[in-house]
């Protein structure tokens, strides 16, 4: 359970997910779903009730030691991409190996080899401002998976993109998701978005409502 003041956001929330497993949470706006991404991801601690990950418990670590493990273990796409502005779009990407202190050399070298996988070759030396939202979106997403998390959490990826580039936005995410064997859990409200995930779970008042069986490829 979590509340904000007397309001509680989260009521017993129940939710597994397994290695590799790429899962949508939906819901209408307000029913707690990004609230559970952000416990899930130790961005917020629970009331009550535990969160576990790689059997460790996440929400009775200390703040320092969530962030670290958001550091290394996780990544995070955002609904309008979060960039750092004075930063380039190389330097955007690369920003996680930084903090990991990698060589600033071999981490540049590192976020330039993902330029081609997303379209975007030629850009590396523009800020954000200088970027569409798509290609903005992009560059966000690849800062996300540069350093091969364990975890991508997604809050909206595509809630700011028209139809076409959100397609090819979650397209890139599965596909690379896939070949990396990352873990994913993305909210949305938008079923097609949803459609890309194994698996989805209805979050609606607070609780995890319903959850759908995990997909099997065709």
């Amino acid at each position: 359970m979590l509340s904000f003041g007397q309001t509680p956001a989260l009521r017993g929330a129940d939710l597994a997910v397994t290695a590799g497993e790429i899962v949508a949470i939906m819901g209408p706006s307000g029913s707690g779903k990004s609230t559970l991404l952000h416990c899930l991801a130790g961005i917020l601690v629970p009331d009550s009730g535990e969160v576990h990950f790689d059997g460790r418990r996440v929400d009775t670590l200390r703040e320092t030691e969530r962030s670290a493990l958001r550091r290394d273990r996780f990544g995070f796409v955002f609904q309008f991409g979060q960039l750092v502005p004075e930063l380039t779009a190389e330097e955007n990407i690369a920003l996680p190996l930084l903090l990991s202190r990698t060589r600033r050399s071999s981490a540049l070298a590192e976020a330039r080899s993902w330029f081609p996988r997303l379209g975007l070759e030629g850009l590396e030396s523009r800020r954000s401002g200088e970027l569409s939202g798509g290609q903005a979106q992009r560059v966000a997403l690849a800062r996300a998976l540069v350093a091969r998390p364990d975890v991508l959490f997604a809050d909206e990826p595509t809630g700011s993109l028209d139809s076409l580039t959100g397609e090819q936005v979650m397209d890139l995410l599965v596909t690379t998701a896939r070949a990396e064997g990352t873990t994913v859990v993305l909210v949305t409200h938008e079923p097609r978005v949803a459609a890309c995930a194994d698996r989805e779970v209805v979050v609606r008042d607070g609780r995890v409502t319903s959850l759908t069986p995990q997909r099997v490829a065709s």
